[in-house]
């Protein structure tokens, strides 16, 4: 198996726009299908990461792919439908806050990639990570991408489903707990969340008990 490789971007200029390139390069080399790897939610005080893991069709690939996080919520949500539509394959994985209490966030992000890959219905041959970090315990050849999501049009399919299963998760948060208004916010530290945990705690198994503030803090 190639050993996994990564890259420095000071060796790059970052494109307007993601591109195949990458994923060219690599079918020309022998190396398809690919897929590309991301996750969304690294940031927040409550809720999953989510890792989304996508191999386009080369034929068809949807128009408008970006970084997610440079799309408003309604072209996610268009895209989301495209890619799910179009793509070879898509997989997505999560770890909860617990889990990410447990082994801290950076090992949750690349397990959640991991198992995206896994559970993708076709092998590729190679993985391109959103990144510095490659997952470890992957089955095929891998490459972390700084901005990847810029980049690479695969990496940026994955983070359009990772970031729109993650808010749908949170948007379901809620409804349960709608005192803390997860659907404007995500788990984000906006001051409106801030201020609905100091009112009413923080909620257990939601709410990531390893970042500050709330370490040692009761639970709802």
């Amino acid at each position: 198996m190639p050993r996994p490789s990564s890259d420095s971007p000071q060796l790059f200029e970052i494109s307007e726009r993601p591109d195949f390139g990458f994923e060219r390069r690599a079918m020309a080399d022998g190396l398809w299908p690919v897929a590309g790897l991301d996750e969304a939610g690294r940031g927040p005080l409550a809720g999953p990461v989510v890792a989304g893991a996508v191999i386009l069709d080369p034929e068809n690939i949807p128009v408008g792919l970006d970084d997610s996080k440079r799309l408003t919520a309604g072209q996610r949500e268009v895209l989301f439908d495209e890619i799910l539509r179009s793509a070879l394959a898509v997989s997505t994985s999560s770890i909860c806050a617990e889990g990410i209490d447990e082994i801290n966030i950076l090992r949750a992000s690349l397990e959640a990639m991991r198992r995206a890959v896994h559970g993708l219905n076709i092998q590729p041959l190679l993985a391109l990570a959103d990144g510095r970090d490659i997952p470890p315990g992957l089955l095929c050849a891998a490459k972390a991408l700084v901005k990847g999501d810029q980049r690479s049009q695969s990496i940026a399919a994955a983070s359009i489903v990772a970031k729109v299963m993650r808010d749908r998760m949170m948007t379901g948060c809620s409804d349960r707990h709608s005192h803390y208004g997860f659907d404007a916010h995500m788990g984000y530290a906006t001051a409106r969340h801030r201020t609905a945990i100091t009112h009413h705690g923080p909620i257990a198994r939601l709410h990531r008990m390893s970042f500050a503030p709330f370490r040692s803090t009761p639970t709802e």
